[in-house]
């Protein structure tokens, strides 16, 4: 991994004791596919990271001179992750945020994941995600939750845990965001109240290829084919969730195929999945 840390516009040696992202999860991140020395869905997190830092009030430094770091971490990359985190700066002790705070973000560069051999297995996690419309869609840092969830489904022997929320509908993945064949329609459950607002379901909603629709958990279990979906691996099938198991469904190769030719990025992956 390489990283290097910002104040403002100027380049830093490394956090404060007293960032505030450190301290209150005061911050929002993005996680982001390198292809080719270039981030092809960087418009859609752009968006997303102006949002968050709309709704929390945390000062967003220039796009250009984003972009112009981005640049920087991702040249001479093929393949690879590259995570923008972004907090509110520093702070005292205390809730109450500093009136004029100037931001402290990182860029950070990682390995591809590799693509999975086969079908995901998902768990059902007790944890709930809890409503809260003022954070719901945007990547804070406060994912407590998804720690938990994750920690839930690997002790399950599982590649990826299933929340619900509040209610008991299903919401989404750890780390995706939840895809159900129903009727060859794929539906895709709201995140207005909890659930992150993935770049890629958003651009699946775009063009008409999904739609949102409540999803309880016999609508997920009876469902024609489950898929998960996020910004790093793509649109991935699901092969199990508890004792239900689902063979390959032709309707999947269809959505991963029309995604792969928007983002070739993609098509790379399919043969590993």
């Amino acid at each position: 991994m390489s990283a290097r840390i910002f104040s403002g516009e100027r380049e830093a040696a490394g956090i404060d004791p007293a960032n505030r992202g450190l301290a209150y999860g005061d911050g929002l991140f993005e996680t982001m596919r390198v292809h080719r020395a270039g981030v092809p869905l960087w418009s859609r997190h752009l968006a997303r990271l102006r949002e968050g830092a709309r709704r929390l009030r945390i000062a967003l430094p220039s796009a250009d001179f984003i972009e112009a770091r981005i640049a920087d971490a991702i040249a001479g990359c093929d393949a690879g992750v590259l995570k923008l985190l972004l907090t509110r700066g520093e702070g005292g002790r205390g809730y109450a945020p500093p009136a004029a705070a100037e931001p402290v973000w990182l860029l950070s560069r990682h390995a591809l994941p590799a693509s999975p051999a086969a079908g995901l297995r998902l768990h059902w996690c007790e944890m709930r995600l809890a409503s809260q419309p003022a954070l719901a869609g945007i990547k804070h840092c406060n994912r407590l939750e998804q720690v938990l969830a994750r920690a839930e489904a690997e002790a399950a022997g599982c590649d990826e845990g299933l929340l619900r929320g509040i209610a008991g509908d299903a919401i989404g993945a750890t780390s995706a965001n939840l895809l159900v064949l129903h009727g060859g329609r794929w539906l895709t459950p709201p995140v207005d109240a909890c659930g992150v607002a993935g770049v890629l379901r958003g651009w699946l909603l775009e063009r008409g290829l999904a739609e949102v629709a409540d999803l309880a958990p016999d609508a997920v279990e009876s469902a024609d084919a489950v898929a998960l979906c996020n910004a790093v691996r793509g649109i991935l099938p699901v092969a199990s969730l508890g004792a239900r198991a689902w063979a390959p469904h032709p309707a999947f190769n269809e959505l991963r195929s029309g995604l792969a030719m928007a983002y070739p990025m993609f098509a790379e992956d399919r043969g590993a999945a």
